[in-house]
């Protein structure tokens, strides 16, 4: 795999409890993709406490009530102000096997609907050859 440029940076509003956001990355081409370095989540009203979890999909998904770490389709997560994450305000976790040929689905779950959830995700772009991206679209909805 070669590296495209410098990375990309992909972020957004979406209202809490928002289920399947699409974010368009596919380029038509089957011999590009994208890796995901980081992703990361803000309540879009920080000096309120509310808790909120991101996941990041390469294929639709039910509302995310849990993180399922098994289901090839999810390949990042994250934490805003949980009680049980310990670090401060955000914790986040990247697969770092992901390699994402079509598009994202980012869906959030919060204790709140009135407010909305930024999110951020930086992505590297690759060259890579027609069948692995064969292979990457496989395991992306969760085939593998």
């Amino acid at each position: 795999m070669k590296k495209l440029g410098s990375l990309y940076t992909v972020r957004g509003q979406v209202p809490v409890n928002t289920v399947n956001h699409r974010i368009q990355l596919f380029d038509g081409r089957f011999d590009t993709a994208f890796r995901i370095v980081e992703f990361t989540i803000a309540d879009a009203n920080p000096l309120i406490n509310n808790e909120f979890q991101g996941v990041v999909a390469t294929d639709e998904m039910s509302l995310a009530t849990s993180f399922d770490w098994s289901d090839n389709i999810e390949i990042a997560w994250a934490l805003w102000h949980a009680p049980t994450a310990g670090a401060g305000p955000i914790v986040s976790w990247v697969d770092p096997d992901n390699l994402v040929v079509q598009d994202l689905y980012f869906t959030n779950r919060g204790g709140t609907d009135n407010t909305d959830l930024n999110y951020m995700i930086r992505l590297q772009k690759y060259d890579i050859s027609d069948w692995r991206g064969a292979l990457s679209m496989v395991r992306n909805r969760s085939q593998a």
